[in-house]
């Protein structure tokens, strides 16, 4: 037999005061008159026979109360078989985000760290305690006062893990040598999303023991998502933001805010207006002028849960449009003025036969006037679209159609046909492509759309994904987009000449060639989950040269996993066990890169087993299942026995008491008597 509260055995001492207040009563005297002394000798053998019997049962019965009263409040239990017999107690804290909800005054976190602590105390070890931390290897078993120092460390963490994974990770632990019986205790609010063990999974030396604990009241607001509608930050003009907000449990009582603030700066607020299926989309707007990195936080007031209530984002406009000009014969004026009229833009121009083999450092490559498309060319430009860089081609007044052609097929299977001289407008505008959003609110109905007086047929392939931006009204293509690779690639079927058409001096020509530069991968956006298995990528034109990246914020400094590619590198996060925040990427140059990291949202939506549930779903022999004791939020004796024995103490002392009570009623009766 084992007690949950073994200190109790201290009011122990209560013991003393019954036998203190029979002992003062037995020293009592009481002078009863007789009429002749001849009976005095007889009654007085016949009392203190009857009255010593009498008060020996009804101290008795005291002791007995007070002692089954402390046993009850010691809480005696009874280990089962298997755990008597463990060789080690492995504990899983679930730490996960969803734990934070309060009960009371305390989080899940709080009250399961509370009962681990109870759990070791009662054993004596080894033990091995088990978190959602990310390197499972660090856990190694541990004596009971290691194990208390271990669980007043443990925090939340944005990683969450399945049971299947905790469980494959106590498996990889034990010994495989070692063939003993292991307690294992799960406390946790057993999420349906990351309890999905099953049941024939754990060895039969395992005892597994659920410890539920259940959530009260349960109801969380969050943030469920946020993104641009457009996917670049533009600078200068107005920038719109898409927020998905949701609620889980009860609809709040009051209207929840959600602040927009970018820099530490408030840029908006509104109330989210709720369905009835607990969303909401919302847009709100905001306009930056300056091409630097922008920490863009989202927040939405809950009394809840916390660590959802808040939305990171880090964009960043391109800090200077780099644009190459290309020209194959003499510069165009028209495009040295479009790209003069943005102060943005940083523009180097030089003759095609001088093409650099390496273009990394441009968002924007404008071929002008091409005739011809030799193979060198070609593959440098492909290398270019691989890296995220956007291409606009137009052509010359001299093109060598075959040979351009063949230049074009080691790109895409795209071709130009034959040319047409009929003078025609452009009649089909295709609003949702990027060029085209966000360069007017609404397109003026009396807008000048661009004409060409001669053109070239556009001819493409089903694999190289063409799409008209305009297009004329016979549907053959003015200004073609491929996005075959990260990079996209334009193509016009005019030359900026008079002679061919006006597209030059139209409303579209400087705003295309910005969309075009600012699209490019150059520009930034990052919004990450906590966890998140894909790498992201980092376009840092150091990145290959400098050494490895390190991220880091005020609290942590790291070297993730990271391969060079690209314009960049490619960066591993999914090992890291990192708070949400923004963290610095860098290397030994001043060249960094902000990236946003969120909490994984699966927490939020508080869906968790029923204890019936794990019950009936999870009913093996060796899996045993107990909740938390209502009230006082700790394990009673029903984590270890059957049968609760404080329970039969309690009904003991309730006995006992009922004992004492007819014996002091009995005596009462007998003195009332023998008074009349």
């Amino acid at each position: 037999m084992q007690f949950l509260y073994p200190l109790f055995f201290i009011a122990g001492l209560s013991l003393l005061i019954p036998i203190i207040i029979h002992l003062f009563n037995l020293r009592r005297y009481k002078t009863v008159l007789f009429p002749h002394t001849r009976f005095l000798k007889s009654l007085q053998l016949h009392s203190r026979k009857q009255s010593q019997v009498r008060y020996k049962w009804l101290l008795a019965a005291r002791l007995l109360f007070l002692l089954f009263l402390i046993i009850a409040f010691a809480q005696p239990f009874f280990a089962s078989n298997q755990n008597q017999k463990a060789q080690l107690t492995a504990i899983y804290i679930d730490n996960s985000l969803s734990m934070s909800l309060r009960n009371g005054q305390r989080t899940l976190l709080d009250i399961a760290k509370q009962n681990a602590k109870q759990l070791i105390s009662q054993n004596n070890g080894p033990f091995l305690i088990l978190t959602n931390a990310s390197q499972p290897s660090s856990f190694l078993p541990v004596s009971k006062q290691q194990a208390l120092g271990i669980m007043d460390a443990i925090d939340f963490s944005g990683n969450t893990k399945t049971s299947s994974q905790i469980f494959t990770s106590l498996q990889n632990l034990i010994a495989p040598e070692n063939s003993g019986a292991v307690a294992f205790y799960y406390l946790s609010d057993f999420s349906e999303k990351e309890f999905q063990q099953s049941k024939a999974t754990l060895p039969t030396n395992i005892s597994f023991n659920g410890v539920y604990i259940a959530q009260q009241n349960a109801s969380n607001v969050y943030i469920d998502t946020a993104f641009f509608e457009y996917p670049y930050l533009q600078l200068g003009l107005p920038n719109k933001l898409v927020v998905k907000c949701k609620y889980v449990g009860n609809k709040p009582k009051s209207s929840s805010v959600l602040t927009l603030s970018v820099n530490d700066q408030v840029k908006a607020a509104l109330s989210p207006n709720f369905t009835a299926k607990g969303s909401s989309i919302d847009t709100i707007s905001f306009q930056v002028n300056e091409p630097i990195w922008q920490k863009i936080l989202l927040t939405i007031t809950d009394d809840h849960m916390r660590f959802d209530d808040s939305f990171s984002i880090t964009a960043r406009s391109a800090r200077d449009l780099s644009v190459l000009l290309l020209n194959e014969s003499q510069p165009n004026l028209y495009l040295r003025a479009a790209l003069g009229s943005y102060t943005g833009f940083k523009v180097t121009e030089q003759s095609l036969a001088t093409m650099p083999k390496n273009l990394s450092a441009y968002s924007l490559i404008i071929l002008n006037g091409l005739n011809t498309l030799p193979q060198q060319w070609a593959d440098t430009l492909r290398t270019a679209l691989e890296k995220g860089q956007n291409v606009m081609l137009f052509v010359g007044d001299k093109m060598q159609t075959v040979a351009m052609n063949e230049g074009l097929a080691s790109i895409a299977d795209i071709r130009f046909g034959a040319m047409d001289t009929t003078a025609q407008a452009v009649a089909q505008l295709q609003l949702e492509h990027r060029l085209l959003k966000n360069i007017f609110d609404k397109i003026p109905d009396n807008i000048q759309l661009p004409f060409a007086k001669t053109h070239y047929k556009l001819l493409a392939g089903l694999g190289a994904n063409q799409q008209s931006v305009f297009s004329f009204r016979n549907g053959d293509p003015f200004l073609a987009a491929y996005s075959l690779y990260p990079g996209q690639f334009y193509i016009c079927a005019t030359s900026i000449d008079e002679k061919w058409g006006n597209f030059q001096s139209s409303y579209f020509f400087v705003p295309f060639l910005y969309q075009m530069a600012s699209t490019a991968k150059d520009n930034q956006i990052y919004a990450l989950n906590s966890g998140q298995k894909e790498p992201i990528e980092i376009n840092l034109s150091t990145a290959n040269n400098q050494g490895q990246l390190h991220l880091s914020n005020a609290n942590v400094d790291v070297i993730p996993l990271q391969r060079a590619e690209g314009m960049g590198a490619k960066l591993f996060l999914n090992e890291l066990n990192l708070n949400s925040g923004y963290y610095n990427v860098h290397n030994k140059q001043d060249d960094t890169a902000w990236i946003a990291i969120n909490s994984n949202r699966s927490e939020s939506d508080l869906k968790v087993w029923s204890l019936a549930d794990l019950k009936k779903n999870w009913d093996e022999p060796n899996y045993h299942w107990q909740q938390l004791e209502p009230q006082k939020q700790i394990l009673t004796s029903e984590q270890q026995s059957s049968f609760s024995l404080w329970k039969l103490c309690a009904i003991l002392a309730l006995l006992m008491l009922g004992v004492e009570t007819y014996f002091l009623s009995t005596n009462l009766l007998k003195q009332d008597a023998n008074t009349n």
